[in-house]
């Protein structure tokens, strides 16, 4: 066994090399050897345990629910229109194109009525890869989740930021926004989905019909927009692959149209579920195998080894 582990990881070095992955750091000096068992851990706890940002170049490697990411940048924990949430999970990292996208967005938040600016949530761990806890994609550095709290008061403390919530903005399950809904959340969703580096944006069903019946102009941009579970207290932006990103695998594209016929059928589904199948066949799925480093890219490796 403690051969066929050596001779993995020497497969990974052959590899790595074949592919153009840089073994070195971003200053040259010459990347450890991994620990042949780090290959076989799972890679939760592997990437979990990083607190900083890897010494390479910036680069997503892999898919949003598989992967990691090298040189990632830190979102400054506050800034003149934003402040991180929850530090404590140390999940305020991504490629330096989405620190520079949520900086952005966040000026344009603070053009809107009641806002200040964003209260962020979590973007990706130091290194991306799978998280200890929760998410199942923001493994790549190009997941952003924003609050739907306005961000008034940009002055919160570290000990607030853990404490304070966000707000729902969806009421019947989904299907239709509340009063907490605002045109603000409208144009700041707008935003960001007309920004040409976002691949998608999802929302609660609810939210993106509203956002569907409200708007008169151009509508191209409702494309980006999809409705999914959950995100009611945060709206979650994803960016598509930089270009020139050797090893990001970007998402398929949205179907053609605005989507706003799909998103109906949602909340028609949420307000009058459709009967279950009698003919289907009851199957219990199967659990999951939780990653192991061995099943990431093999670039992940030399993310892990980076000083």
């Amino acid at each position: 066994m403690i051969l066929r582990r050596l001779c993995f990881a020497a497969l990974m070095v052959v590899t790595a090399a074949c592919s153009g992955q840089s073994d070195t750091n971003i200053d040259g000096t010459p990347l450890p050897d991994i620990d042949p068992a780090t290959l076989q851990g799972l890679a939760k706890a592997a990437f979990g345990a990083e607190r900083v940002g890897s010494q390479q170049a910036p680069a997503p490697f892999g898919s949003y629910s598989k992967g990691c990411a090298a040189g990632a940048a830190q979102l400054a924990e506050t800034g003149p229109t934003w402040q991180a949430m929850r530090l404590s999970r140390n999940r305020n990292w991504g490629h330096p194109e989405l620190v520079d996208f949520i900086e952005k967005l966040s000026r344009q938040a603070a053009r809107q009525p009641g806002w200040n600016g964003l209260y962020v949530g979590d973007l990706s761990q130091p290194r991306g890869g799978p998280m200890l806890t929760g998410h199942a994609s923001h493994q790549i550095g190009l997941d952003a989740d924003i609050w739907m709290l306005p961000a008034t008061n940009l002055n919160l403390s570290v000990t607030e930021r853990e404490n304070i919530s966000s707000i729902s903005t969806r009421r019947a399950s989904g299907a239709f926004t509340n009063g907490s809904w605002t045109r603000a959340h409208h144009e700041i969703i707008k935003a960001a989905a007309q920004d040409d580096r976002t691949a998608r944006i999802f929302v609660f069903p609810g939210a993106k019909v509203q956002m569907c019946k409200d708007e008169k102009g151009d509508r191209a941009w409702l494309r980006k927009v999809r409705p999914w579970y959950g995100h009611h207290y945060h709206f979650h932006v994803r960016l598509a692959c930089p270009k020139g990103a050797r090893g990001c695998v970007d998402q398929a594209a949205p179907p053609p149209g605005d989507g706003c016929d799909d998103a109906q059928q949602w909340v028609n589904n949420i307000l009058n579920p459709p009967a279950p199948d009698p003919n289907a066949r009851k199957t219990t799925p199967k659990p999951k195998r939780e990653l192991i480093v061995a099943d990431l890219p093999q670039q992940c490796s030399g993310v892990l080894r980076s000083q």
